[in-house]
């Protein structure tokens, strides 16, 4: 019954979480001139249209009840860079702007915390409060997580619109073993215990989540 009333806490922000961060890629890329996210209907706020079964629930919420950790990922909203107005310029704004709309969502389940309790329901008020630290968290950490500059994450596309033409040649090359790459050192991270996700992720996203809950009064959650 306990590990339900988790789940039942964690995935309505994660989904959303994971969906809107999805959708915020696609209206970017279809901003700056590319309609394909649109065109196939991934411009949705249909979860189901953008959840990977093992990315989006098994993995993210198995590590989050066994580690506190959390991995996701969702299908990944297609962009054709050769569409975009300034093609490496433009990729890197579709690319950061996943990860703003975290930060984002972060601030508004912040406030959904201050309103809850304001409200203070006996029964309504625990949850709103449980289930907003869980999206202020997940938000955080994702955002965190996807500006790390290792491919494929957002971080990677956003260092891209940077670097020298050759270099972000090879940092799109990376690509598509990036995901093996990164997925191998979680495992080794997590089994060792080496510490690199919680100097890189944890640390960052405890700190931004102690900023934002002492700004909206909500240190005692």
């Amino acid at each position: 019954m306990e590990l339900i009333l988790k789940i039942a806490l964690i995935a309505p922000p994660l989904l959303l979480a994971i969906t809107l961060h999805e959708v915020a890629h696609g209206w970017t890329a279809r901003y700056f001139g590319d309609p394909t996210a649109s065109q196939l209907g991934r411009l949705s706020l249909n979860p189901f249209k953008h959840i990977d079964l093992m990315g989006t629930i098994v993995v993210p919420i198995m590590l989050y009840l066994t580690s506190g950790f959390l991995i996701g990922w969702a299908k990944a909203v297609p962009v054709n860079m050769r569409m975009l107005g300034s093609p490496k310029r433009d990729m890197a704004l579709v690319a950061a702007a996943g990860p703003g709309s975290n930060f984002i969502m972060a601030l508004l389940w912040a406030i959904v915390a201050r309103v809850a309790l304001l409200l203070n329901y006996d029964f309504l008020t625990p949850i709103l409060l449980s289930m907003a630290t869980v999206g202020i968290f997940i938000n955080l950490i994702l955002m965190v997580l996807n500006l790390i500059p290792f491919p494929p994450l957002d971080g990677s596309k956003v260092l891209s619109g940077i670097l020298p033409d050759q270099l972000s040649i090879y940092m799109y090359k990376l690509e598509r073993y990036g995901i093996f790459i990164f997925l191998g050192i979680v495992l080794l991270d997590l089994n060792m215990g080496l510490g690199i996700f919680s100097t890189l992720v944890l640390e960052p996203t405890n700190q931004l989540f102690n900023a934002i809950t002492q700004f909206f009064g909500l240190s005692s959650i």
